[in-house]
């Protein structure tokens, strides 16, 4: 499963593993751009954590801190 079109980002704990994780309904900006999401990053009804757990994650994903996102969707991230 590749990144398709910037649906998909890599999270990255705080223990070292990147979690893939669908977003759902946006396609990320390129980087370069102003902004470097173009949607709403507090909403967790657009987060779907999928199974996919790494420690390198592919080059050109798009990742965000664990910071970012929000806590229902932290929860998720370590219950894998």
């Amino acid at each position: 499963m590749g990144l398709k079109h910037g649906k998909y980002i890599y999270v990255e704990r705080k223990d070292g593993w990147y979690v893939k994780v669908r977003v759902l309904n946006i396609r990320l900006k390129k980087k370069g751009k102003k902004e470097k999401y173009s949607f709403d990053i507090n909403d967790p009804e657009k987060y779907l954590v999928l199974q996919v757990k790494t420690k390198k994650p592919p080059f050109k994903a798009q990742i965000m801190k664990e910071d970012d996102i929000p806590d229902e969707v932290k929860k998720a991230l370590y219950q894998m």
